[in-house]
């Protein structure tokens, strides 16, 4: 499959008021076109770092990234990005917030009729067809997410990044959202490029999961591809083979490899 999203010898570096905080180094990485890849490591290994790098929103101290072999050196439409906090504005309905990204990206060549239906459309892709008009504090916190999702969707982008996007719902609200997206990533072909903690979530979602070493200075220790069919059921899952080694690998490089090592305060 073709390389769509090529990060090559990347280096970040952050300059803070304690001194120079060398945060990626090495990170070499391809994502094939309609790939479902997985950031996973401890908290302080860069995973977010990398996906800001992706997004565009950080730009690198050294080294290259490619989107559809275009250099990415800023935001674009064809890499949308979805929080953890869903970023909804309070004042906007559930429709007004997605529209207002897709007025951003095709309002220039396209009708209010068109934009309208496009709005439309996200929303039932997610299932919050029912809440167009209501403001998101009328609204679970699932819901919202539903609708974050909605936006970077309308926008069709060719990259879908997510920064832990189910990290703060509860956890079967959590899988009810990870098997929508399944299915919404199987009907757009999505590149997916998406950050957890979780390993039961990267094993059940990816074709790949990236494990990162422990920061400062962190790097891509481990590649794992994960060699299950889609469509994926979660029930079916629990017990199959593939799925049990993929899960047993990423746990034994976390906390085995590379168990984190909490520093003491000074």
């Amino acid at each position: 499959m073709k390389n769509f999203i090529q990060v090559q010898n990347a280096e970040m570096v952050f300059t803070t008021k304690q001194g120079r905080f060398h945060a990626l180094r090495e990170i070499n990485l391809s994502v094939a076109k309609g790939e479902f890849v997985t950031l996973i490591g401890h908290s302080g290994c860069g995973k977010s770092t990398l996906l800001n790098l992706i997004a565009g929103l950080l730009v690198p101290t050294s080294g290259v990234l490619l989107c559809d072999n275009k250099e990415v050196n800023a935001p674009g439409p064809e890499r949308a990005v979805v929080f953890q906090n869903h970023s909804l504005l309070p004042w906007l309905t559930c429709f007004e917030n997605v529209y207002l990204a897709v007025e951003r990206v095709f309002g220039e060549r396209e009708s209010k009729a068109q934009l309208k239906a496009r709005t439309k459309a996200a929303l039932e892709l997610v299932g919050m067809g029912h809440a167009l008009q209501k403001r998101p504090h009328e609204v679970s916190g699932g819901m919202k997410q539903r609708v974050g999702i909605a936006r970077a969707l309308a926008m069709e982008p060719k990259v879908l990044l997510m920064d832990e996007p189910f990290g703060a719902l509860d956890a079967l609200t959590r899988a009810h959202l990870q098997d929508e997206l399944l299915k919404i990533v199987a009907r757009t072909q999505s590149t997916v490029v998406m950050v957890t903690h979780d390993v039961d979530e990267a094993v059940l979602l990816s074709d790949r999961i990236v494990m990162m070493t422990n920061g400062p200075a962190a790097t891509i220790g481990e590649i794992l591809p994960v060699g299950l069919a889609r469509p994926r059921n979660r029930v079916e899952l629990a017990e199959d083979p593939t799925y049990v080694h993929c899960r047993k690998e990423v746990l034994d490089f976390l906390y085995t490899r590379h168990g984190h090592v909490e520093r003491a305060a000074a």
